[in-house]
């Protein structure tokens, strides 16, 4: 889980990413093919196109961490056309877990980025966005993201391990973030 704070904070120990806003889920690639699981372990039916885009991944077998996506020409996430699915989706991915018969959940949280941003830079996959990242100035990058009307950060311990349920990580959003009005009423109507 993930813990919302208030405030931005700066700290060597940390790096900070942005919150796009969309559907967490988990790739798993093997055989050029690819299951996106929901982080409540429910499997994404849809999203073909996206998970065909993730199989080409150049791997014996890889398990990716990250959020399904749609974003408009200016790099910003819409998650209305997520959630109507009348945009393009794209995987966000922020870590690896497991890479060719190897788990990585023990190493360090910027080794497994690194190695993400390799493995996607050595593909260079359509529709496979890697999470860059802050070091230690999450203030700046906050007030970055609230200047451009964007949903939030989080803030990870760089040199931790991973966990499936985010515990450590910390979800700092933009108070003023105009997406998210009138989120509940849409969300309560489709489950109707």
């Amino acid at each position: 889980m993930r813990l919302r704070i208030a405030k931005p904070f700066n700290d060597p120990e940390y790096i900070f990413e942005l919150k796009h806003d969309g559907f967490r889920a988990l790739a798993y690639v093997e055989e050029g093919t690819c299951r996106l699981v929901s982080r409540n372990s429910n499997l994404f039916k849809s999203f073909a196109s996206l998970k065909a885009s993730l199989g080409k991944l150049r791997v014996q077998n890889a398990i990716l961490d990250g959020e399904i996506i749609c974003i408009d020409g200016h790099g910003i996430s819409r998650f209305n056309q997520l959630f109507s699915r009348q945009g393009t989706p794209v995987f966000y991915a922020f870590d690896l877990l497991w890479l060719n018969d190897e788990d990585v959940r023990n190493h360090p949280l910027i080794d497994r980025k690194e190695r993400l941003r390799e493995l996607i830079d050595r593909n260079k996959p359509e529709r496979i966005i890697y999470a860059q990242h802050v070091e230690r100035e999450g203030k700046l990058l906050f007030e970055e993201v609230c200047n451009n009307d964007l949903e939030g950060i989080v803030a990870k311990r760089k040199h931790c391990i991973y966990k499936s349920n985010s515990i450590g990580w910390l979800k700092i959003k933009n108070p003023r973030y105009s997406q998210a009005e009138g989120r509940h009423e849409m969300m309560t109507k489709a489950k109707v």
